[in-house]
């Protein structure tokens, strides 16, 4: 441990005044976005009253433009900036005011807000939508923003009027690649398709490219210590993909950035679906009378039905995550490879990062011994979490501690010695309630 390490008592008190400080002005902060948002709501619909009275044809949209262009005129700012911030005011405060109440009282954010709002875009009627936010806004106090995405997704999903395939199919047929020009000869290709499909080519450049990385390492290593002079590949992953990419769209393949060995026609995109055995079990055209919640890829983007019966099909091996039919919590996980159960069952338990507010897929993270292997500390799940590289370096580098709770709960302890919380995100399964007063998962 060597963060902080020289630290006197009055840098950690000054420190931990500082940290106190912070967390009132942020609250300051969100109270006067959300005072902000009031009045912005207030303009938006005192422009649709004024074009009311006189029965405009255009609805009021010369009105907002009206008082829009007298706002950004004094704020310096332009116009359209403004519409825009009245129209996602007037959403926040009409459609989802206690979500606006509570970013007033200093509860949550403006950014968790605009999650909560983005998630909940499609739910139609206000007491839909006031339900949603009785459920969102619990974890909107204790989760980030970006933890709280998925989550908001999630439950959105219980209220939205159609359903996920629905959707998707709808969707579908705005699939699409376009370019976009930059600047110094450079251009964008970007390509709008179903996201199992994009997140899959995604990974399959991400894994050749880091092949690629390696193999140029080891090149220069041998080349150092044989005395040559070899030019280095010090092109980042980024640069990879990107040429990978472009051989495989260009020729068909990518023997022009191939490994030694060839190895890269034999890589295949790897995505992680999590799919409640209610959906497995229905057909194609799903079953309006008995609704289930959507898919996930990556414990965060919900997708159709049939295409996660489809890739479930085509799996070779199922981590099967077993949880508990009335409160959702994860009771175990097996599988085919019991070498490797211990890691199925926390990557399944973890879902991301266990540091308060970090949301990196557990796939992409360490496995750490809460209590140091070297000190004693068992193998097991008791004992065990999923860190990404820089908080798994923050907790052996810094005064920051861990220790496990029962349950998977994590609670961390601060440098300043505050303490935070940190839950296994809820299991995305379905639960049957046998009492009345029984809340559902999230």
């Amino acid at each position: 441990m060597t963060a902080l390490l020289d630290a006197t008592h009055t840098q950690m008190a000054t420190l931990a005044g500082l940290v106190a400080s912070l967390e009132a002005a942020e609250s300051t902060l969100s109270s006067m976005t959300a005072a902000r948002d009031g009045l912005l709501a207030i303009a938006g619909r005192l422009a649709i009253d004024i074009a009311k009275q006189g029965d405009h044809p255009d609805k009021g949209d010369h009105s907002i433009r009206t008082i829009a262009a007298e706002i950004a005129a004094v704020q310096h700012v332009s116009d359209r900036t403004v519409e825009r911030r009245m129209m996602s005011a007037g959403m926040l405060v009409e459609e989802f005011p206690a979500v606006w109440e509570a970013q007033g009282a200093g509860r949550i954010s403006a950014a968790h807000s605009r999650v909560i709002v983005d998630a909940g875009s499609r739910i139609g009627s206000s007491e839909s939508r006031e339900a949603y936010a009785a459920a969102v806004l619990p974890l909107a106090e204790a989760e980030s923003p970006n933890r709280l995405r998925p989550l908001a997704r999630r439950i959105a999903e219980r209220f939205a009027p159609s359903t996920i395939d629905e959707r998707h199919r709808r969707a579908r047929s705005q699939r699409r690649v376009w370019v976009s020009d930059g600047e110094d000869g450079m251009a964008g290709l970007q390509v709008h398709a179903p996201a199992a499909l994009v997140h899959g080519m995604f990974d399959r450049l991400s894994q050749a490219a880091q092949i690629i990385r390696e193999e140029n390492r080891r090149a220069k290593k041998a080349a150092a210590r044989a005395g040559q002079d070899l030019e280095a590949d010090d092109r980042t992953v980024d640069e990879i993909r990107a040429d990978l990419l472009v051989d495989l769209v260009l020729t068909g393949t990518w023997s022009g950035h191939d490994s030694e060995d060839g190895l890269l026609s034999e890589i295949r995109g790897r995505i992680e679906v999590t799919v409640p055995v209610t959906t497995l079990m229905q057909g194609d055209e799903g079953d309006a009378s008995a609704p289930t919640p959507p898919a996930e890829l990556d414990g965060a983007l919900p997708i159709d039905g049939c295409t996660a019966r489809f890739l479930a099909s085509a799996a070779s091996v199922w981590d099967r995550v077993l949880t508990h039919p009335v409160s959702g919590r994860m009771l175990g996980v097996d599988g085919y490879r019991p070498s490797r159960r211990l890691r199925r069952h926390l990557r399944a338990r973890d879902q991301r990062c266990r540091f308060p507010g970090c949301g990196i897929a557990a796939r992409k993270c360490d496995l750490d011994h809460n209590h140091a292997a070297s000190a004693g500390g068992a193998t097991c799940e008791t004992n065990l979490a999923a860190f990404c590289r820089r908080h798994h370096l923050l907790k052996h580098h810094s005064p920051w501690h861990v220790r496990q709770r029962p349950g998977g709960v994590l609670e961390w302890t601060s440098p300043t010695g505050r303490s935070y919380i940190d839950r296994p995100p809820p299991q995305h399964t379905v639960t049957f309630s046998s009492a009345a007063d029984e809340p559902p998962p999230f």
